[in-house]
């Protein structure tokens, strides 16, 4: 199934029932009066967070939503059925927003979440309502009320603790399988993960975590290149970045390189991403020449503290996994830094 992160829609809620023009007619009763019914309000489009969705792909077949409308009203006083409400499931994760105005409505971070996204409309009063001392016998309803019609914009975000990132290849995937039970699609050629994955670090030092492997980040990723701002969109709301470099690819001459390639892409995206508390990774630490490619990278890193680890061999795993629960078992903090 393709990852699917946005959506476009449009939803009508349904249009209240016209009031009934009435009056009775019974035998023996000459002057019956007005006996018109409401008309039934309108059903409202709801919108609903579920752990059942993953992904906005059921948008791609369906676009546009329409709950039904409220049923007229009838003689001896009988109000109109009301339209039956509509719900639509969406991933927890969802940003709505208003296409045309670009006013967020609702951000769904809970399982089970509501929104009334647009409300029925109200049914029109009978003439029942209209009957007063002067005027005994209204011959007119009001008509009901239009329901409302929206474009909405939906963007998904991942909810993950920990945000894996780095160049293609660097062995996210590999990682996310080795310390969950996700199982991701792992190959030696760019761009293997094309979709964010899930998974789920249960360990012995308190609660299980979320981390999310995300598909590669190059440079100029802020502009759009590579797989760019779907990948920076998903990591925006992690509480911590795993930094993860591939040892075997760093440069003898910039060992520092990629660091900061990946490094100057969040900023330029957000500097507020670009502060998010880092915890630095050098993989793949079983291949030939990383141990020497990791003492250049020591040596240029100054103060900078990093793990070494190797995900296919499992070196280093349980150290990697305590170090990410340590810190996100400390209190959130805006000040919180890269380490």
């Amino acid at each position: 199934m393709r990852f699917i992160d946005e959506a476009t829609i449009t939803v009508q809620s349904g249009n209240g029932g016209r009031g009934c023009v009435s009056f009775r007619r019974e035998r023996f009763i000459p002057k019956g009066g007005p006996d018109g019914g409401d008309g039934g309000k309108g059903g409202d489009v709801i919108m609903a967070a579920t752990s059942q969705k993953r992904t906005l792909h059921h948008f791609s077949y369906k676009k546009h939503f329409e709950a039904p409308g409220g049923a007229a009203g009838q003689g001896r006083q009988k109000t109109g059925r009301s339209g039956e409400d509509l719900t639509i499931p969406v991933p927890v994760g969802t940003l709505v927003s208003n296409a045309e105005t670009g006013e967020v409505l609702k951000d769904f971070t809970e399982d089970g979440e509501r929104f009334i996204v647009a409300r029925g409309g109200r049914g029109g009063q009978g003439n029942t309502r209209f009957k007063s001392a002067t005027h005994r016998t209204p011959r007119f309803a009001q008509p009901g009320e239009p329901g409302e019609s929206f474009t909405l914009k939906l963007d998904l975000k991942l909810l993950a603790d920990v945000g894996i990132m780095g160049f293609p290849n660097a062995g996210k995937s590999t990682l996310i399988s080795v310390i969950s039970s996700a199982r991701p699609k792992v190959g030696e050629y760019p761009f293997t993960t094309l979709t964010p994955n899930l998974g789920v670090v249960r360990h012995s030092r308190g609660e299980p975590f979320v981390v999310a492997d995300i598909p590669g980040l190059i440079e100029g990723a802020h502009a759009g290149a590579g797989l760019g701002i779907r990948f920076l969109r998903h990591i925006e709301r992690t509480r911590l970045l795993l930094h993860l470099i591939d040892a075997a690819a760093i440069d003898p001459d910039a060992p520092l390189a990629r660091y900061h390639a990946i490094n100057r892409e969040l900023a330029r995206y957000s500097p507020d991403l670009a502060a998010r508390p880092q915890l630095v990774v050098l993989n793949k630490m079983d291949l030939p020449g990383a141990d020497v490619a990791a003492e250049l990278f020591e040596m240029a890193a100054g103060d900078l503290h990093f793990l070494k680890i190797s995900a296919a061999s499992g070196e280093g795993i349980d150290a990697l996994v305590h170090a990410i629960a340590n810190h996100l078992s400390e209190p959130i903090s805006d000040s919180d830094h890269e380490y």
